[in-house]
C-alpha cells in the first residue's frame, strides 16, 4: 500500500477524480479527503496513468498531461492499493460522475465494479441551501463562493476536501448528523427531518432525573448516543423544551464552522439559559466524559 494513504477508521472519505479525456475511463487523478470523528479532514490524491489519450480541454482544467503520469500507476493497481480504505467506509462524491468513472475505469480494465457505499454532497448541499436552486446552483464553483471554501477547484484532493467541507456545514447549518443526511427520503418526516431519537431513561442510572436533547454531528450514530444516556438514567427527548438539562452538541458546533449559524435546537437553549433557565450545553466529548464518570 502507498504509504501516503491514510489509515484508520473515519466518519465518511469524499472521493472526486480528474479525467484525462471525455471518456470516463480516463481516470488520472484519484483525491481522498477523510473525515475523522473531531471532523478534522485527511487528504490524499495520487495520479494514475490512464493509459489513453489526453485532451487539452481536461489539461487545461487540471493541469495533468500524459508527462506527468508517465510513472503513475494503472487504475487497477491504485484501485487495490486504496480497496482497503474505501471498502470499508461511507464515499461522498460530488454529482454522480465520480461513481461512474470508477465503474467505467474497471470495466475497461476487465475489474468487476466495487460494491462502495455512495452518496452526493450536491443531495445534501440542496437539502442545507435550497435558495441556491436557480441562484447559482450547487456545483463546487459556487458553493465555492457562497460558503467561502478554500481549495484550488479541479484538483481531485482539493475538490475531495471542498465536498467533505460541503458536508460538515451542511451538518452544522441543519443540526443533523452524517447519518441523518444521507438517510433515505422514507426515512424522514414529511418536513425532511430525522425522526429524533428519545429514549425513557434506566431507572437505576446514575444521572436519573436529567433530561437530554442531541444535535449537530456526532461521532457516535444518535441511536447509540441516545442508547448511552438512557443507559444512565438520562431521558432523551427529541426537542428541547423547559425540562430539559443537557444539550449535547457535537464538538465543533462549539466553534461555529466557517460562521455559520449554530442549529435551532443550540440557539433555543442558549436562549432558555440567557432567560433564567437551568440548561447545561456540552460538546459530545464532555458528553461521553459525564456518562464515564458516573460508570
Amino acid at each position: 500500500m502507498h504509504p501516503m494513504i491514510p489509515d484508520g477508521d473515519f466518519r465518511f472519505i469524499a472521493l472526486d477524480v480528474e479525467t484525462a479525456c471525455s471518456d470516463a475511463c480516463s481516470i488520472c487523478q484519484i483525491g481522498l479527503a477523510c473525515v475523522a470523528s473531531d471532523n478534522s479532514i485527511y487528504s490524499f490524491s495520487t495520479l494514475v496513468n490512464p493509459g489513453t489519450r489526453f485532451d487539452a480541454f481536461n489539461t487545461q482544467l487540471h493541469g495533468i498531461g500524459p508527462e506527468h503520469v508517465a510513472g503513475a500507476p494503472r487504475f487497477g493497481q491504485a484501485l487495490g492499493d486504496l480497496f482497503p480504505l474505501l471498502s470499508r467506509h461511507h464515499l461522498v462524491q460530488h454529482s454522480s460522475f465520480d461513481k461512474r468513472a470508477v465503474a467505467a475505469s474497471c470495466q475497461s480494465c476487465g475489474l468487476e465494479p466495487p460494491d462502495f457505499r455512495w452518496s452526493d454532497s450536491v443531495q445534501i448541499a440542496r437539502r442545507a441551501w435550497p435558495e441556491l436552486k436557480g441562484n447559482g446552483g450547487h456545483g463546487l464553483g459556487n458553493l465555492k463562493k457562497v460558503l467561502r471554501l478554500d481549495f484550488h477547484h479541479h484538483d481531485a484532493g482539493e475538490d475531495a476536501r471542498a465536498a467533505a467541507m460541503v458536508v460538515l456545514l451542511a451538518e452544522a447549518r441543519l443540526g443533523l448528523s452524517f447519518h441523518d443526511l444521507i438517510a433515505p427520503s422514507g426515512r424522514r418526516t414529511p418536513l425532511g427531518r430525522s425522526r429524533p431519537e428519545t429514549r425513557t431513561a434506566h431507572p437505576d442510572g446514575p444521572l436519573m432525573g436529567a433530561v437530554v436533547v442531541f444535535t449537530g454531528s456526532l461521532s457516535l450514530s444518535r441511536h447509540d448516543a441516545a442508547d448511552l444516556a438512557a443507559r444512565h438514567g438520562m431521558e432523551v427527548g427529541g426537542t428541547v423544551t423547559k425540562a430539559t438539562t443537557h444539550l449535547v452538541v457535537g464538538d465543533q458546533d462549539l466553534a461555529v464552522l466557517a460562521g455559520h449559524k449554530t442549529s435551532s435546537k443550540h440557539r433555543k437553549a442558549e436562549q432558555m439559559r440567557a432567560a433564567g433557565h437551568s440548561i447545561r450545553i456540552l460538546g459530545e466529548t464532555e458528553f461521553l466524559d459525564l456518562v464515564s464518570s458516573d460508570d
